[in-house]
């Protein structure tokens, strides 16, 4: 199925939507996902919130999760009875690479009884020797959890470095990187001379970035959010007519663009791009529905591993 024209995308997307309502299939797929697979999905959303409709709200024995590796690992441990497939499952995560599960080891012998924290955008190995796990939505309120139930006044916490230099700035706790290095390679590379580039260009635009930013950044920005968190940061402005712009990648931009019409939305770089959530296309999602069966989509994570890594998630909800 060889995708080029409008015309080819429109037809393919109502070939994918009979074909997920026949084998009675969920597609979920993140923001930053291409619009086009946006569109044919049951659920739209960040990677935690995605796992969490996965448990709640999905009633089909398949769950599509067009997303990277980490994800559809988060929504396998939460929904241990159904079957999570991916388009691709090259589509891993730079930023989750940079982390495993003997670094962690390492680092809680080297300081014994301080908690360890893990973001969400880890592999599932890691998540399984951490103490706790966050999103950049609830980052601020796990470490201040767990350091209250370490009675620790340090806490470890990996593997974004710009996230961890947000929290620390937020709450004043001794934040130990773990590792000494990471970073989302989208986020990482924006620079404050590109905001301030756009922001020159559109003067009365609200500026709004993510805690995966650096510092230099953030300090430019008039709101600070979790996708999510940005999302709703525009909605709740929007009737004011307000221009934004937006520094993640750019799928949710465009998602934005596409929901708040009457608004003025700019990206602070068209090329930030997330090669890896782009792996996921039409064409792959129309092949995984024709062959459900093929255990080569299966997302699988052993039981020992999916079983310590659910604790450390189900301990991220009591805290959230």
């Amino acid at each position: 199925m060889m995708i080029q024209t409008n015309q080819e995308i429109q037809e393919s997307q109502k070939l994918i939507l009979n074909l997920k309502k026949e084998k009675d299939v969920t597609i979920l797929a993140h923001y930053y996902q291409t619009l086009e697979i946006q569109e044919i999905a049951d659920y739209v959303g960040d990677s935690l919130g995605l796992s969490k409709i996965a448990r709640d709200h999905t009633n089909t024995k398949n769950i599509i999760f067009a997303g990277v590796l980490f994800m559809a690992e988060t929504a396998s441990i939460l929904n241990p009875g159904k079957r999570v497939l991916m388009p691709d499952k090259q589509a891993g995560c730079p930023l989750a690479s940079f982390l495993d599960g003997n670094t962690v080891n390492t680092y809680k012998e080297k300081y014994p009884g301080v908690p360890a924290v893990v973001y969400i955008n880890s592999t599932a190995e890691t998540k399984a020797e951490t103490d706790v796990v966050c999103t950049s939505s609830n980052a601020i309120k796990v470490i201040q959890g767990i350091q209250n139930e370490f009675k620790s006044n340090k806490v470890l916490f990996g593997p974004d470095e710009n996230l961890a230099d947000y929290v620390k700035q937020k709450t004043g706790i001794n934040i130990i990187n773990l590792p000494d290095e990471g970073f989302c390679y989208v986020h990482n590379v924006i620079k404050d001379l590109d905001v301030i580039k756009v922001k020159k260009e559109h003067p009365n635009a609200l500026i709004t970035v993510h805690p995966e930013c650096k510092r230099e950044v953030r300090e430019l920005a008039d709101h600070i959010g979790s996708t999510k968190g940005m999302y709703d940061y525009v909605k709740i402005n929007t009737s004011k007519g307000n221009e934004f712009i937006i520094g993640t990648e750019l799928g949710f931009v465009q998602r934005v663009q596409k929901d708040f019409p009457n608004n003025k939305i700019y990206p602070v770089n068209e090329n930030f791009i997330c090669r890896n959530m782009k792996l996921s296309t039409l064409e792959k999602i129309f092949n995984l529905l024709n062959n459900l069966n093929n255990d080569k989509h299966k997302v699988t994570v052993p039981d020992n591993i999916a079983n310590k890594a659910r604790i450390s998630l189900e301990k991220m909800l009591k805290y959230s």
